[in-house]
């Protein structure tokens, strides 16, 4: 249990009560009490029941879809600052809207630079989030961001269960940088999937960069929304002489028919954070938590306390 002074407090949003309620046991502190519904035509209320003024406050709320999700946190920091919150830190374990985060064809969005503005512009003091999909994105923002990171934990775990001679794979040239750090801290190969993308949600494999036959295979992505890119990158694998297929990464979104195709796909097992929590169980995903990280991070924010150390 960690000391603290009577400033700071946790408040969650309605996205991942849990995972709040995770974070605030660990700290030894209690989620403070406030008030969210919505109304009959959909419309968010939030009010803070206890007094906030003064107080250094973390709302803890990843905005995955739907979009009230970010709409909420909006909500509550607004309420925040109109309170008198001393500082006001968004803890976002997952940040929404981030795949878009430059202008690659004509006439598109930058999502992740529109919601950056967005929550800077409800009057949030910091931030605090995990394996963004782009590292680029803490640069959209000119408020202080702390960015956390899932590999220790995930490989961690993976450290006892992959055999000698492992290679871990990155299912696209976007996820080199996140595979080659797994690759290094498991002491593992390390190989990658070129694929071609023709539209949105629809992958090609092409082709397979280094020597995975008769080899245990890692799968190593920030998220996993459709499974298509993941799946598909382990029917090639297997095709190619890949032994046992397993797979990690932070954010399990699984929309639609995620699951499905994780079931009838050549992986054996996933690992995934609790960032998001489960739409539906699968024998084949095992969640690992990491509100002991947010946890300690929170901490050391609050009493000016470096959290690069949580990055070893």
């Amino acid at each position: 249990m960690v000391e603290f002074n009577n400033k700071i407090m946790l408040v969650a949003g309605r996205s991942n009560r849990p995972f709040a309620e995770e974070v605030a046991r660990q700290m030894g502190v209690s989620l403070a009490e406030v008030e969210i519904y919505n109304f009959s035509d959909g419309e968010i209320f939030a009010k803070y029941v206890e007094n906030i003024r003064g107080k250094d406050l973390f709302i803890i709320q990843p905005t995955f879809p739907p979009a009230d999700n970010l709409m909420e946190l909006l909500i509550l920091i607004d309420a925040a600052k109109r309170a008198s919150a001393y500082r006001v830190t968004a803890v976002i374990p997952y940040f929404g809207y981030a795949r878009q985060d430059r202008k690659d064809q004509p006439r598109v969005p930058i999502t992740a630079k529109l919601t950056a503005d967005l929550i800077s512009t409800a009057g949030v003091d910091r931030l605090l989030t995990m394996d963004l999909h782009s590292a680029q994105i803490q640069g959209f923002f000119n408020v202080p961001l702390d960015h956390l990171y899932s590999s220790p934990v995930l490989t961690e775990y993976w450290k006892t269960k992959l055999s000698s001679g492992a290679v871990v794979v990155s299912p696209d040239v976007g996820g080199v940088k996140l595979a080659r750090a797994y690759a290094k801290r498991l002491n593992a190969d390390f190989a990658i999937i070129d694929k071609r993308r023709p539209r949105a949600n629809d992958v090609e494999i092409m082709n397979i960069i280094g020597e995975v036959e008769g080899r245990d295979i890692l799968l190593i992505d920030d998220m996993i929304d459709t499974a298509g890119t993941l799946t598909q990158a382990a029917s090639a694998l297997k095709n190619n002489g890949a032994r046992h297929i397993y797979a990690a990464c932070t954010h399990p979104i699984l929309s639609g028919s995620a699951i499905e195709k994780v079931m009838a796909s050549p992986i054996e097992t996933i690992t995934v954070t609790d960032t998001i929590p489960l739409r539906h169980t699968c024998e084949k995903i095992e969640v690992i938590s990491v509100t002991h990280v947010f946890a300690e991070a929170i901490a050391r924010i609050h009493k000016a306390e470096s959290i690069s150390v949580l990055f070893n």
